[in-house]
């Protein structure tokens, strides 16, 4: 019981690794926050482990000004963000995400969601944190450290989160706030994300991901992919 009684928001917490996240935090004692714009299945989290659910879309500014201002009248406080919410690019039909063929609303898309609701919810928590101190924890990943040959936008705004986070965390330390901010960067975890590339079921799932433990590259929109550096 770590984290007994702490409040804790998590975004894009409806599935992958942020409902793992919310799962864990749930166990150590804390009261959840699931926040998603993916309603029934955030919602089903919430109930699960007696948390509570949000609507919260991480690119919109209003969305994280009515979020935050739910919290502070029903809990009185904020004591852990994560910044779980992102999307690659490839489940979103923008085409290919190459450095060279993306196009730019491709690139600021991916951004929006990714770096924009990372930044929006640093602003947001140190506000609502720095009279009582709390915890940041930003999800950036692996990609951010080596890049992504297909995925540009997306490992362009993991590298940025990576940044920002150290940027937080030195505003915090020169203003005094008793606010810590850290990002961690995970390697290729089998969530929805990859259900554009491996398929969601069936036969062929099963085939592709047997490739990707004997450690033969895939094909996607006619591409071969080095499984080894577009790990998302």
């Amino acid at each position: 019981m770590r984290v007994q009684d702490k409040v804790v928001l998590i975004t894009g917490a409806s599935r992958g690794i942020g409902a793992a996240i919310a799962r864990l935090f749930a166990a150590e004692g804390a009261k959840v926050l699931v926040s998603d714009v993916l309603i029934e299945e955030g919602e089903a989290l919430a109930q699960e482990i007696r948390g509570a659910f949000y609507l919260l879309n991480v690119s919109d500014e209003k969305a994280w000004q009515s979020t935050m201002a739910k919290i502070q009248e029903e809990f009185g406080r904020l004591d852990v963000l994560c910044n779980n919410a992102g999307i690659t690019g490839l489940q979103e039909n923008l085409g290919l995400q190459d450095p060279e063929n993306s196009t730019l609303e491709a690139w600021n898309y991916v951004h929006k969601t990714n770096l924009n609701g990372v930044f929006l919810g640093c602003k947001y928590a140190l506000k609502a944190m720095k009279d009582r101190g709390g915890s940041i924890i930003n999800i950036s990943s692996r990609s951010g450290l080596v890049g992504v040959p297909r995925a540009a936008a997306y490992a362009s705004s993991k590298a940025a989160i990576r940044n920002h986070t150290k940027t937080v965390a030195l505003y915090a330390a020169d203003r005094g706030y008793k606010v810590r901010c850290n990002s961690l960067h995970p390697g290729a975890i089998l969530t929805p994300l990859w259900d554009p590339m491996l398929g969601k079921e069936g036969v062929e799932r099963q085939k592709m991901l047997q490739k990707i433990a004997d450690g033969i590259p895939l094909k996607r929109m006619g591409e071969e992919i080095d499984v080894a550096y577009d790990a998302l």
